[in-house]
């Protein structure tokens, strides 16, 4: 009898699950209709405020608006970022372009799909009283950190005002070390970011020499997506840029807002967040649409072919990087459109 029941209960379980498909492909529209998943990827980048415009993506909606859940890995050792992009531990990368000439060059296949942020005084050199032009940077001795973009960033002046590297005594040391040794009276000169910049004074006649404020577009951070993920899922890529975009009009918008959303994300105070976004300026559509434009100054692709031209003659690379092979240009076109 008991198995009887049982029975019974599991034919009439059959039929009513037989009469719910019925009625459910009789239906115009599925009764429990499903929306597409977002599309999950991991973007690597360090601790620096110009990332920050990600996390306030996140906290306001924006990505949830293209259909995209990305989730913020921060990687503070920079040497990492290579060996994760190509193993696909994360499948995009905020980085400077310089370094990800060198990453593409190497054989991660990314392309620079959006810029997010340019060092505008954030970076620069600090030097001594006795050094008031590039030229008298000759003979002295000046501290950098030649595996940072700071290298880059000191070729890029030296190249603009023609002095020769090979006449300059270089000290190999972190940007850090650089600048408590110029302030220390150690050094003529330092290759050096905030808050160096702004201690150089502590030493007398210590001034800044040069800064990012007078390159504009040299020292640029951008996303970098790997060749694969932008073939699967190029709607994904999109939302991003445009989510991107959205979240750094909000940032000029609410700044005070952003500045804590940022600096909650990023484990720092929102005094610091503020003074570290003193120094850059962030990249939302206009500034995209023009850094992408090859007719503009100073625009991706001249920063991309300076890069693989200095990292080529300096050994770094053994043949130079085609700007046209690792910039993808269309995402910042459809985006401002």
């Amino acid at each position: 009898m008991v198995f009887f029941r049982k029975r019974k209960l599991l034919l009439t379980s059959l039929l009513v699950f037989v009469l719910a498909l019925f009625i459910g492909g009789c239906s115009s529209k599925p009764a429990t209709e499903k929306k597409d998943e977002p599309v999950k990827f991991k973007i690597g980048h360090c601790t620096w405020v110009g990332y920050g415009p990600l996390y306030i993506a996140k906290e306001k909606g924006f990505f949830q608006k293209y259909n995209i859940d990305p989730e913020m890995v921060i990687i503070e050792d920079e040497s990492q970022y290579a060996a994760a992009l190509a193993a696909n531990q994360i499948q995009a990368l905020g980085n400077v372009v310089d370094r990800d000439v060198i990453h593409y060059a190497n054989g991660v296949n990314a392309k620079f799909v959006c810029g997010m942020d340019q060092s505008f005084g954030g970076d620069g050199i600090i030097a001594s009283a006795d050094i008031k032009t590039v030229k008298d940077l000759e003979g002295k001795t000046v501290g950098l950190d030649k595996a940072s973009t700071s290298y880059f960033f000191f070729l890029a002046v030296l190249d603009k005002y023609g002095v020769d590297e090979s006449k300059i005594q270089i000290q190999e040391m972190t940007a850090g070390d650089a600048g408590a040794a110029f302030v220390a009276g150690k050094l003529d000169a330092a290759v050096v970011w905030e808050p160096w910049l702004t201690k150089a004074s502590q030493r007398e006649g210590g001034h800044v020499l040069i800064s990012s404020r007078d390159f504009p577009g040299y020292i640029v951070d951008v996303i970098s997506v790997r060749q694969d993920f932008i073939d699967q899922h190029p709607d994904a890529v999109l939302g991003l840029v445009k989510a991107w975009n959205e979240a750094v009009d909000y940032y000029r918008e609410h700044p005070e807002e952003g500045n804590s959303i940022m600096a909650k994300a990023l484990s720092l105070s929102e005094e610091e967040i503020a003074d570290m976004a003193k120094g850059v300026q962030f990249m939302g559509t206009q500034e995209n649409k023009k850094f992408f434009d090859p007719n503009e100054p100073n625009n991706i692709y001249y920063i991309t072919e300076l890069a693989s031209r200095f990292w080529t003659e300096k050994g770094v690379l053994k043949t130079k990087v085609d700007p046209k092979d690792v910039i993808v240009s269309r995402f910042v076109e459809e985006a401002a459109r």
